[in-house]
């Protein structure tokens, strides 16, 4: 972690960060129809956080984006809970303590935005981050909360803020 720094995303920073999000979801073999990779966001990832209560950031390192997560309210939902995000990292950046930093981040800001939970949505077999999800508090959910539109995702966390 010693060249990486965590920052709020830039609007040059829209195409790598998509760029990296689309490798780790097809190295993962995550289906394209209901997950992030479909989503219309993915090539405008600054303009689509830059509303009240939203917030990317990514990753850094010798002047590349190696991966990226941000905390936005939960879609389709009443209630003061957020979303954390198209949280995905390149292989280089795994496994160096980075996830946690960037979890810190985001749930830093998800409280400074005053939420009250956090939700999110993943893969069964996406182990590296449950681990990671469990590790910050997240437990298991029985069914999806709000309608992300991620109908591919099944596994579904929460942890209170």
């Amino acid at each position: 972690m010693n060249d990486c720094i965590i920052r709020p995303i830039t609007q040059k920073d829209n195409a790598q960060i998509a760029q990296v999000i689309r490798s780790v979801l097809t190295e993962f073999g995550v289906p394209k129809v209901g997950t992030a990779y479909a989503d219309k966001s993915l090539d405008c990832m600054f303009e689509s956080y830059t509303q009240e209560k939203k917030a990317y950031f990514v990753i850094e390192e010798n002047n590349q984006i190696i991966g990226g997560a941000g905390i936005c309210q939960l879609d389709n939902f009443d209630g003061n809970i957020c979303e954390l995000q198209k949280m995905y990292f390149a292989p280089e950046a795994r496994g160096r303590g980075i996830g946690t930093k960037m979890m810190k981040t985001c749930l830093d800001k998800a409280r400074e935005f005053g939420f009250e939970k956090c939700y999110l949505e993943t893969m069964p077999y996406m182990d590296d981050a449950r681990k990671l999800y469990y590790k910050s508090g997240f437990v298991n959910l029985e069914k999806p909360m709000g309608d992300t539109g991620h109908y591919s995702c099944n596994v579904w966390m929460i942890k209170e803020l």
